[in-house]
């Protein structure tokens, strides 16, 4: 997507701005945001051997946990993004955050397994009204550096998808449910910052154009818009159930396959997280200078080799090809996006609501059928099963070659 923006834009950028054009002070604090909500999401998944052993659940159980929390960050994603294109709402930042603030509070005292399905949802409400407006944020403040921005914006989440599990193996696993309140404050800190980048957001949303850059991207029939936008929701589907796979029964894997303790799979999680926020940092920028395209090609069927050799690796090769894996692999995701809104100029809020919603929906859906698939063939079979997502990477040959066309 090719944004245009007007002079007097240009101007209030450039007296806040670092050299290379960027608003880092309102980019750093929707990165960090991002940290804050996706350490929250991650508690979760980190705290699920605790659940199941609390509430007897099954894996079936475990995976409906995380099919109505990525269900719920994923529906409402497209259409927030739909209805804020045409009509931003600066506050709805804050105000997504005081539904995740809900749902820990109510994690941390719930005494049923609907309840704990509730929860989740609230935790999940929250991450789908923040992302596509945030999102808006960071390519509004670029500066014209998109990959950047969003690869800045996306680590965010990701450092905060690694941290999660470290917080709660430390505050949380092997301690009293009512420790998971502690992390309310982290969605505390959130809403104070989100009420001071949703004043900036407010100021300055007479001076860029809604619909910025409608006019101006490749030229494309809507077929073969429609066509490429199938090809990436496609890579993001190989993608992210591989990603489910680790991120919801990685730990069960190890503590399956090796006897580790629950707390030491928690630091063989966080390495795995720890490398797809490194590959998302490096990702955007990568895209920026030799073309999203290649960054795609490389990302996606360049992990297969690893994930293949995965199921069959002793404990330290596994720790190092799920380090490689989340490095290489995570990288596609800011080519992606940028990709997708440079398909579709002037839809920055429903192109990101619908490929985050995408990476959401289709995480809880995989997660909530591989945990049925576990509970009939084991886990073991699961990652067998799930190695060979990474080959659909192939399909990047079908995606056309845009660089050239869009303004980048």
């Amino acid at each position: 997507m090719s944004t245009v923006l007007p002079h007097s834009a240009n101007a209030a950028i450039s007296s806040h701005s670092t050299p290379q054009g960027a608003v880092m002070r309102i980019l750093g604090a929707v990165a960090f945001v991002h940290l804050l909500n996706d350490l929250v999401q991650a508690l979760l998944p980190s705290i699920y051997p605790m659940l199941k052993e609390q509430f007897s659940l099954s894996f079936t159980e475990v995976g409906l946990i995380t099919l109505t929390f990525q269900c719920t960050a994923s529906m409402l994603q497209p259409w927030i993004g739909l209805y804020t294109d045409r009509r931003p709402i600066p506050f709805l930042l804050p105000a997504a955050m005081c539904f995740t603030l809900a749902g820990i509070l109510m994690l941390s005292v719930v005494s049923t397994f609907p309840a704990l399905l509730v929860a989740s949802a609230l935790i999940g409400i929250g991450s789908s009204a923040f992302h596509p407006e945030a999102s808006r944020v960071a390519r509004m403040a670029s500066g014209g550096r998109f990959g950047f921005a969003q690869s800045l914006f996306q680590v965010g989440g990701n450092t905060g998808s690694a941290l999660g599990p470290l917080l709660a193996a430390g505050i949380v696993v092997g301690r009293a449910q009512g420790n998971i309140a502690w992390f309310s404050l982290f969605a505390v800190v959130a809403i104070a910052v989100l009420y001071r980048v949703s004043h900036w957001y407010k100021e300055h949303l007479l001076t860029f154009k809604r619909k910025a850059g409608a006019g101006h991207g490749p030229k494309l029939s809507r077929k073969q818009v429609l066509g490429a936008l199938g090809v990436l929701a496609l890579l993001v589907f190989s993608k992210y159930i591989y990603m489910s796979s680790l991120t919801s029964y990685y730990t069960f894997y190890l503590i399956e396959k090796f006897s580790l303790p629950v707390a030491s799979t928690q630091l063989y999680l966080f390495l795995f997280l720890a490398a797809v926020a490194a590959g998302t940092f490096l990702g955007g920028p990568i895209g920026d200078r030799i073309g999203r395209k290649r960054v795609i090609w490389i990302s996606i069927l360049g992990a297969a080799p690893f994930t293949l050799a995965l199921p069959y690796a002793n404990l330290f090769w596994c720790a190092v090809l799920t380090v490689i894996i989340g490095f290489v692999i995570s990288s596609a995701f800011s080519a992606i996006v940028v990709f997708a809104q440079e398909l579709v100029p002037g839809n920055v809020g429903m192109i990101s609501g619908i490929f985050f919603g995408l990476m959401f929906g289709i995480s809880g859906i995989s997660a909530a059928a591989m945990g049925k698939l576990a509970d009939v063939a084991g886990i073991g079979f699961v990652f067998n099963l799930c190695s060979f997502l990474p080959l659909l990477g192939i399909l990047t040959v079908l995606l056309p070659n845009i660089e050239g066309d869009a303004a980048k």
